[in-house]
């Protein structure tokens, strides 16, 4: 088993004292090191940058921002797809003693202008001529930004935008940093609340380098792994553990093209740590799972079979399970069966990561089955963002793992899951009524999310104080948990259940277009059909299809009606966040007509 202490470039926080004292002593330590992969759209192919590249890099941002007459302390945005040129922008922006605020290239364009506004946004970084377009409509709110620099150019008019082109000057030196203390702020990050306008999460150095370093005492990262990453750095997740991470290991990232094309991605850059959010792993799962429907007898007995084996042996290696017999076929199981689905991940995969959100435990058992140890763990960005996480050699893949070094959990209030280290934020910027509800006097933090504690010390999440139905009778319900389950059926790609005050549960539910033509056949009503929708054989047949993935809840856990509809819940349409979290109550009130039919008929 892999231990930290294999890796001997590790650089600690002492060392590093700042995020940008962390990106120097990487070029210093690996000047020649490959340090990122990412793809030439101009030249159409796959270029790579060295450490020392990286530097004279930055050194061109360094010196463009240099003159814009900012002063220390203030904050410049960054809303790129992620790239080199984020980390380059992030840095020069620290060595200035400059505040790094992350935005999502796909957030609704009035959320963009809150969030300028709400932190005083000095210079705003994007991409391209289409992103320009989105924040041109609302130009006239962001009227305290001096600057808009865009990596493309493309014709405008505006005089405070500059191409990154003209912008840079075409060589320069790096100039020394601006003093900064391990415990000033580094980057305000917004949290895409479902109800309310954002919060800007003030982090500090100190709180993302602790939490970095931390976090290797748990997942292992080698100076030789190569991470694709895919989730957006403006995700404090990706931030750390695809940013960061790398820094304080000299490990190479890769950048993905795009998430229809990391299956393409993943057969080239073969990466060896896999990082992802529950969401990707669904996907894999449901893929697998619709491909198995039109299996034949033995070959999804073949594959239930690689997977108990494979299980069984997880067990065994882990010490909590006797040896068996059938783990003489794991040779052949492996070859015919597991090899074939972890292939498609480039062949290299050592462990996977997942975070953001708890992974469904028969999710992990299949993953885990097929030979690709799985490392859950949790957190928030108000923590920085890592809590827990499970260790390769002590893995509970249905729980969220143990408490980082040097981070204290214990359970308050109606359970919930309280936290406190040097991970914890600064406070929510230019909110101290918010920052005194969410960190008590003595620094305990309140996640939120109820949890269990187990005798071994592994951290279950069980659900969310903000989000239990309450139903008219007084029984309660966890309606993220009987989502999760749900949308197991590859039928469904979106669910919310409602239920609140009401005498029971119902659902919405988003089908997949291609699964939906496949079930309408066999009921017998033309797809495309609007009525179709509302078929009573047709909500009979969904209804049932959801009861079979809700029978491990108690029985009063059911789903009597269900909405369904065709049209995604996208943050275009203003049902997700950034995130992709669901908007609660705007979809509720979209569909407050539909919502109340379900209620007059049953």
């Amino acid at each position: 088993m892999q231990t930290q202490k294999q890796n001997q470039d590790v650089i600690s926080p002492e060392q590093a004292v700042t995020l940008y004292g962390l990106f120097l002593e990487r070029v210093r330590r690996t000047p020649d090191k490959i340090a990122y992969r990412h793809f030439d759209i101009r030249q159409q192919v796959w270029a790579d940058l060295s450490w020392r590249q990286m530097r004279d890099q930055v050194a061109r941002w360094q010196a463009a921002l240099a003159k814009e007459g900012l002063a220390k302390g203030d904050r410049v945005a960054v809303m790129l797809r992620n790239c080199p040129q984020w980390v380059m922008f992030d840095q020069a922006a620290m060595s200035l003693g400059l505040i790094t605020v992350p935005l999502y290239t796909v957030d609704r364009p009035d959320n963009i202008a809150y969030i300028v506004n709400d932190s005083q946004v000095k210079v705003l970084l994007f991409e391209t001529a289409e992103q320009w377009q989105t924040l041109s409509g609302v130009l006239g709110q962001m009227g305290g930004v001096q600057r808009f620099i865009a990596l493309d150019e493309f014709a405008h008019e505006e005089p405070r935008l500059m191409s990154a082109a003209r912008y840079l000057p075409t060589v320069a030196e790096l100039q020394p940093a601006v003093p900064c203390a391990t415990n000033e702020l580094a980057s305000i990050i917004y949290t895409s609340g479902t109800t309310g306008r954002p919060k800007g999460v003030m982090l500090s150095h100190i709180n993302m380098l602790s939490n970095t370093h931390a976090a290797l005492g748990t997942f292992v990262m080698r100076e030789d792994d190569v991470s694709l990453s895919f989730l957006p750095l403006s995700h404090t997740f990706e931030r750390t553990c695809g940013y960061y991470l790398q820094l304080m290991t000299g490990a190479q990232v890769a950048y993905a093209r795009s998430i229809p094309l990391l299956s393409e991605d993943l057969q080239i850059i073969r990466p060896t740590i896999l990082i992802s959010v529950p969401r990707i792993y669904e996907r894999i799962y449901t893929a697998i799972e619709t491909k198995l429907e039109e299996a034949s007898f033995i070959q999804r007995a073949m594959f239930k079979l690689a997977v108990d084996v494979g299980w069984a042996r997880f067990l065994h290696e882990q010490g909590r399970g006797s040896w068996r017999l059938s783990f003489l076929l794991w040779p052949l199981l492996k070859k015919l069966v597991a090899d074939k689905i972890l292939n498609r991940f480039g062949g290299r995969l050592r462990t996977a990561l997942s975070g953001g959100a708890a992974l469904a435990a028969d999710i992990s058992r299949m993953i885990v089955g097929l030979g690709l140890p799985v490392v859950q763990g949790y957190g928030l960005t108000e923590t920085s963002p890592i809590v827990t996480g499970n260790h390769m050699e002590n893995n509970f893949p249905d729980s969220v793992g143990e408490p980082l070094r040097g981070i204290q959990v214990k359970l308050g209030a109606q359970g919930a899951l309280l936290v406190k280290g040097p991970n914890v934020m600064m406070g929510y910027w230019n909110n101290e009524a918010a920052t005194k509800a969410m960190i008590d006097e003595d620094g305990w933090l309140n996640t939120g999310d109820i949890a269990h504690i187990s005798d071994t010390g592994h951290v279950y999440i069980t659900g969310r104080l903000k989000e239990i139905i309450v139903l008219s009778n007084g029984e309660k319900m966890p309606p993220a948990d009987m989502e999760a389950a749900i949308l197991h059926d590859p039928l469904i790609d979106q669910i919310m259940i409602y239920g609140e005050g009401r005498p029971y549960l119902v659902a919405l539910a988003v089908l997949n277009p291609e699964v939906w033509l496949h079930i309408a056949a066999k009921v017998g009503v033309r797809p495309d059909m609007p009525e179709s929708l509302t078929d009573s054989n047709v909500e009979a047949k969904v209804l049932r299809r959801i009861a079979r993935n809700l029978s491990g809840f108690p029985g009063y856990a059911k789903v009597h009606r269900v909405l369904l509809l065709r049209e995604p819940w996208t943050i275009d349409n203003g049902l997700l966040t950034p995130k992709l979290s669901l908007k609660r109550d705007r979809v509720v009130s979209q569909f407050s007509a539909q919502i109340e039919q379900l209620y007059k008929k049953r």
